[in-house]
């Protein structure tokens, strides 16, 4: 679902984007950016991740605004304190705030020929693997050796029936776009070969240090009450949080 950014080209947007002063976030809100997503972030303030926002925040006391960005200009937003957080980090992957919950999880596939072997985290560097540039999951996937970063998506299938590659990796949501915008995906198989964890990156000041930890407590309490459930569920979406402890101590 989401791309890696270098640190350093965010540094470098952030240091561009100070050629021009932004307003900051308003007290008494949580201004939080996005890539639009379908079902997700969407660009009309819909989808699960602005309804799970919505229930963190605004029963503690802060409105929830949302705004649409590309990821790199999310994170540089971010990083200059003219929004609070971004959707979508893995743990660390930025110089940012973090909180000890995720809200989500990232599940990831590998796509190839049905003939093909079962691939596993073990077996990966024995085959050509390809994902689209900026996902980095070699960082993921220690055993990955030889791969390939892809442009788009278009031709997916295409280059696997080609032999261009053996397997494609990508996350669920973008493996069932390509699955149902396929004329016949029976020659195809998908394997699940990790889990990633997904987190809010908050801005390292004053302001974001006191918006995680509001994230944190509040998590803390909608898992253990289970009232986040249903959300997942409207959304069908896969609930992330079944083997989870219902407090993670700091």
């Amino acid at each position: 679902m989401f791309k890696w950014v270098s640190p350093l080209l965010c540094g470098l947007l952030a240091g561009w984007l100070g050629t021009a002063q932004a307003a900051k976030p308003e007290p008494g809100t949580v201004a939080i950016v996005s890539e639009a997503w379908n079902d997700y972030t969407g660009a009309d303030g819909t989808g699960l991740g602005w309804d799970l926002m919505r229930i963190i925040f605004e029963p503690a006391g802060y409105k929830l605004v949302w705004r649409i960005e590309p990821y790199l200009r999310s994170v540089g937003l971010v990083q200059r304190g003219e929004a609070d957080a971004w959707v979508g980090s893995y743990k660390d992957e930025q110089t940012s705030l973090y909180p000890r919950w995720h809200y989500d999880t990232d599940h990831i596939y590998a796509l190839s020929l049905a003939r093909l072997p079962v691939p596993t985290q073990a077996n990966l560097g024995d085959y050509r693997l390809a994902w689209v540039r900026g996902y980095e999951f070699q960082r993921y996937l220690p055993a990955a050796k030889q791969y390939e970063e892809v442009r788009r998506r278009d031709g997916i299938l295409e280059m696997l029936k080609r032999g261009h590659a053996d397997y494609y990796i990508d996350a669920e949501q973008e493996m069932d776009y390509i699955r149902e915008h396929a004329t016949d995906f029976s020659p195809f198989r998908l394997t699940h070969l990790i889990d990633l964890p997904l987190y809010l990156g908050f801005a390292n000041n004053a302001r974001g240090q006191e918006l995680r930890d509001v994230f944190d407590k509040r998590m803390d309490q909608l898992v253990a009450s289970g009232e986040l459930r249903p959300l997942y569920r409207r959304w069908k979406m896969p609930y992330p949080f079944d083997h989870e402890p219902a407090s993670k101590a700091p």
